[in-house]
């Protein structure tokens, strides 16, 4: 984990007002990041997940059926914002708030592994379409906005 933490600080872009108040056009973004360490991003997903997954009896605890109303309201308030909007604006950033805080009902997620829960949604097929329903561009504002605020947050 330390390693994890340590290769996301390198990579991330060190301008203190950049990663604090907006993503200025020479931000980091998914990529510009090594694809070793969006390696170990997707790495930590699918660890904690699996974890998760056994200590829990499959997410027995979750209600599904809530949560699935819960991102069907947060991805269309999303929706409007991803054209004219940045990732970091603060309006994008208060429902990526909103977003971890619906992931945390199914385990609690490190920095990586929320920056490889945003890879997963371009990766997986079925997710990438699920999302981009939405908007075409969905996924990949969703997985810069996730990254944004897993350096801010996490």
């Amino acid at each position: 984990m330390k390693q994890l933490r340590k290769d996301s600080a390198r990579y991330c872009d060190t301008t203190t007002n950049t990663q604090h108040n907006s993503l200025s056009q020479n931000a980091m973004t998914l990529r510009n990041f090594p694809s070793d360490y969006l390696e170990q991003c997707r790495q930590a997903l699918t660890a904690q997940q699996s974890k998760s997954l056994a200590e829990t009896e499959n997410w027995s605890h979750v209600d599904k059926q809530q949560v699935h109303i819960d991102w069907d309201i947060l991805y269309k308030e999303l929706t409007p914002l991803v054209e004219g909007s940045l990732p970091s604006s603060p309006e994008v950033q208060a429902l990526m708030s909103r977003h971890y805080s619906i992931a945390v009902r199914f385990y609690t997620p490190s920095r990586e592994a929320y920056i490889g829960l945003g890879l997963f949604y371009q990766d997986n097929p079925d997710m990438r379409a699920y999302h981009n329903h939405f908007h075409p561009r969905m996924v990949d504002f969703l997985g810069e906005a996730i990254q944004v605020f897993a350096q801010r947050n996490l």
